[in-house]
């Protein structure tokens, strides 16, 4: 039993590894289309993690396994070697080994985590406020003034439409915001997203634009990026949220920027 145990997992890491061979990197089926500027650099931090664990899964299950058959049917009264100083140095060694490999890459893929969530946005990015509670999303853009209103809780009032708690009235810069429960960018051009929640912790979660952040209440959190492809994606809430969590979405539709600006217009007109 204990040599087919051995050339079972060794089979079955041979398959695994040649599964993973086939399709990489070039042909990824089980990646998404990467609509994002910064997406390349993702998916190639991606394969280098894939590469460096699947090396360490590999050669450790090939030695798992020829351990296996070697001290399987050993005749009577033979001896086992140990290995120089027990097992310690052993432990000691996957231990450094392992530690290498996380430290390795996450000083590789360091520099694109930043480019995302520590870079500021460019100056000529397109400002749209988000606001995420149980269990939709609602996207803010100025109006022809360029202005945000300024957002009043005690106002949030969902059966009359009024989800950021704006005040027309008093305000004049939230007179001409436009609120609509899809996120409609134009492509090539940067968004700078401000995210905020008025209940509890949801995410914004866009797997085409790799992707993904946490909004916690009390916090307006940036997150800017560029689509770099037209279509609509959606957009999920990765945080379980409560009872309706499931049904948390929306979508986000990446138009030409001359039809961005009609969509825009005719939103405002709708206003």
């Amino acid at each position: 039993m204990g040599k087919l145990f051995a050339v079972v997992l060794i089979l079955i890491t041979i398959i695994s590894t040649v599964f993973f061979i086939y399709h990489g990197p070039d042909n990824i089926l089980w990646l998404p289309i990467d609509a994002s500027a910064h997406g390349h650099g993702v998916d190639h931090q991606l394969m280098e993690t894939m590469y460096g664990s699947g090396f360490l899964f590999v050669a450790s299950q090939i030695l798992l396994g020829l351990f296996v058959w070697q001290s399987t049917s050993r005749p009577e009264g033979w001896k086992y070697k140990t290995f120089p100083g027990g097992a310690k140095p052993m432990v000691v060694s996957a231990i450094l080994l392992v530690g290498i490999e996380i430290l390795t890459l996450s000083f590789v893929g360091s520099k694109v985590w930043a480019g995302i969530y520590l870079s500021p946005a460019e100056s000529q990015a397109l400002p749209i406020d988000v606001q995420a509670g149980q269990f939709a999303f609602y996207f803010r853009y100025a109006g022809a003034d360029g202005k945000f209103g300024g957002i009043h809780a005690d106002k949030i009032d969902e059966g009359s439409g009024n989800f950021f708690g704006l005040d027309p009235r008093d305000d004049v810069a939230a007179r001409d915001d436009v609120v609509v429960a899809s996120l409609t960018i134009p492509v090539n051009r940067p968004i700078l997203l401000t995210m905020h929640s008025k209940d509890v912790i949801h995410s914004f979660y866009v797997r085409e634009l790799r992707l993904q952040q946490d909004i916690v209440p009390g916090l307006m959190i940036p997150l800017h990026f560029t689509a770099t492809q037209t279509g609509r994606f959606e957009i999920v809430c990765t945080q379980l949220c409560g009872l309706g969590h499931y049904q948390m979405k929306a979508y986000l539709d990446v138009l030409p920027a001359g039809k961005f600006d009609e969509w825009l217009k005719q939103q405002e007109a709708q206003q």
